[in-house]
């Protein structure tokens, strides 16, 4: 694993490469965003975006998502995948803000996590993007990267590597580095076509060395 001066090096260098990097998922107040990152599961940000462009002009409110048919909720969001079980859960979600939250969405993390279909991953994203808490939201990019880098061992569960990387940052970075580790394993350390050729990380990657001997030997 990487020691203090290699993380921050490595982090540094993100920072470098993607000073911009954002919450891709559109969206204008807590509430979308709630929608948004539920949708998101095992689903592109790029597929979301294209769903809630029209949602997200049909539904406004809570009261919106739970005064039609689960059926025509289903056919607004058929394109995504588990769009059954999405729907349910935002209807179920929508009821659950205007009984127990008087319609706000919460700015805790384990009361969001509450809400039928957020998660730990989903609240962390919540009150970091929406209400600026600091958090580091563990996705499938950031638990790709921080293990291919040696931030955290490989044989981590999901919540051991949100703690580990939560020890190892300082925690006024937790949220930019959510989204720089996120932006880095979305357009450079990808799953299946990773550019380590060009990767400025290379010399402190294992798992990046370990590939170019593979190539070079191929």
């Amino acid at each position: 694993m990487l020691n203090k001066a290699q993380i921050r090096y490595c982090l540094d260098t993100m920072g470098e490469m993607f000073p911009d990097a954002h919450c891709e998922l559109n969206h204008s107040n807590p509430f979308e965003l709630v929608i948004a990152v539920a949708l998101s599961a095992q689903c592109t940000d790029v597929l979301v975006n294209k769903v809630t462009k029209d949602l997200f002009q049909k539904y406004k409110t809570p009261e919106d998502y739970i005064s039609v048919p689960i059926e025509e909720l289903e056919n607004d969001i058929r394109s995504i995948g588990l769009f059954r079980n999405k729907a349910k859960n935002i209807q179920k979600l929508s009821r659950m803000l205007i009984e127990e939250y008087d319609r706000e969405v919460p700015r805790d993390r384990d009361e969001l996590t509450k809400l039928p279909g957020v998660g730990r991953k989903t609240a962390n994203v919540v009150v970091s993007v929406a209400y600026d808490v600091p958090a580091i939201a563990v996705d499938t990019h950031v638990e790709r990267v921080s293990k291919r880098l040696g931030l955290c061992r490989w044989k981590d569960s999901v919540l051991e590597v949100e703690k580990t990387l939560m020890v190892k940052i300082p925690k006024e970075e937790w949220s930019v580095t959510h989204h720089r580790l996120i932006f880095f394993g979305r357009y450079h350390c990808k799953a299946q076509s990773p550019r380590c050729e060009t990767c400025p990380l290379l010399e402190l990657c294992r798992e990046g060395k370990k590939r170019m001997k593979r190539i070079e030997v191929k």
